[in-house]
């Protein structure tokens, strides 16, 4: 019928240590969820992986025909593309450590775009891929 209701909380934001947070009227401090985790995820790696997955899943759903359909579509190298695209032939598990930062330090996307092992425990044995933490 058109009825509001209007809750009033007591709250105040006050900054503390160069950081904003919610004081409750008895003065304690409410918690705040974190800002952002930190990781020690690879951005460029990451971004490779989210275009790789995204241009497999458009060749599979017939958007493009080819991998030089995908390079014209979005204005790259057709060589690039299919480095790029190679890292979907990467093993669950590594791609899981790479997302979640826990890939080994040599493991750049300079060194996966240069080839895959097809076989996945190939994959883990080359480049010292453990990620079975």
């Amino acid at each position: 019928m058109g009825d509001t209701v209007t809750v009033r909380v007591p709250l105040a934001i006050r900054k503390r240590g160069g950081r904003k947070v919610v004081v409750a009227p008895d003065g304690s401090v409410l918690p705040t969820a974190p800002r952002h985790v930190t990781t020690n995820a690879d951005p460029a790696l990451l971004k490779a992986l989210g275009r790789a997955f995204r241009w497999k899943r458009l060749l599979d759903d017939g958007t493009y025909a080819s991998v030089s359909d995908i390079g014209r579509g979005e204005k790259l190298d057709r060589t690039y593309v299919g480095d790029v695209l190679r890292l979907t032939l990467l093993a669950p598990k590594i791609v899981e450590a790479i997302v979640e930062g826990r890939q080994p330090e040599g493991v750049m996307l300079p060194v996966l775009m240069k080839g895959v092992a097809v076989e996945w425990d190939r994959q883990r044995n080359r480049h010292s891929l453990v990620v079975d933490r």
